[in-house]
């Protein structure tokens, strides 16, 4: 079960993080899989792994804002296997703040990446899947697309609209057999996290890690390989029935927050 064996895949933001436990955990499975990042030294790291454990595995510098390039690079990866079976859209960024406290760059930087990125990659995977007979969109949206938590106005804007284009994809391409689904995670551990408490927490990074962990019912932040786990099922063959869904994975928080 689970297998991507014969599976050409992109996973944008694969450096590290997140989209890195997503892209080693594909290659286990078999796919071919294209990682694509602005972080060089982070994605060359990644793919020593991948290819030191037997994945296949190719880095292509990438800035999905960029819609030219972007088409552009998508037609290669196709042009080299004649496929492209899955598309990853886990790139992203965040800003801390309220309404009154964003300020216009930041706001225009996150729906940037998070929105237009999302919007550039789809359109250029549906391009291409099109022509492969079908396939899978997985897009990483969040808790903060279906509830408020404080101090991510931009961030919450943005997750919105990638929780609104999965739904739009997976309802205008079902002729074409794409399936979108979206995954929706609470905190995750990741580099992310960590530079943000030495950022706004010096000193104190371990105990505010503690407070940040115990905010989900769970108890706990989640850990990238779990997120990559559920990925992995909704991109393979065994979830073919599933287009047009969300996916809470967040150690509880959106039904078991007090």
């Amino acid at each position: 079960m689970f297998s991507l064996e014969k599976k050409t895949a992109v996973v944008t933001g694969a450096a590290k993080g997140i989209g890195k436990a997503i892209a080693r955990l594909f290659a286990a499975r078999g796919a071919d899989v294209h990682i694509l990042d602005l972080d060089e030294e982070s994605a060359v790291q990644t793919v020593d792994e991948i290819t030191a454990e037997g994945g296949s595995v190719r880095f292509h510098p990438a800035n999905v804002v960029d819609q030219k390039s972007t088409l552009k690079l998508f037609q290669e990866i196709f042009d080299e296997k004649q496929r492209l079976n899955i598309l990853v859209n886990n790139a992203g960024v965040a800003a801390i703040g309220n309404l009154e406290e964003t300020i216009e760059e930041d706001f225009d930087r996150v729906q940037s990446v998070n929105v237009k990125g999302v919007y550039n990659c789809s359109l250029a995977g549906v391009k291409q899947m099109k022509k492969s007979g079908g396939g899978v969109i997985l897009n990483l949206a969040s808790i903060v697309s279906t509830m408020g938590i404080p101090d991510r106005f931009a961030y919450s804007t943005s997750k919105g609209a990638v929780l609104a284009m999965t739904f739009s994809i997976a309802r205008d391409y079902l002729d074409e057999k794409i399936r979108c689904n979206a995954i929706s995670p609470a905190r995750v551990h990741t580099p992310f996290v960590d530079g943000y408490l030495k950022q706004h927490y010096p000193g104190r990074e371990k105990e505010m890690f503690e407070v940040l962990s115990k905010t989900q019912p769970i108890g706990r932040m989640g850990q990238p390989d779990e997120i990559a786990a559920l990925v992995l099922y909704l991109c393979s063959d065994e979830a073919s029935f599933i287009t047009g869904s969300n996916f809470p994975i967040d150690g509880g928080f959106t039904t078991l927050k007090i």
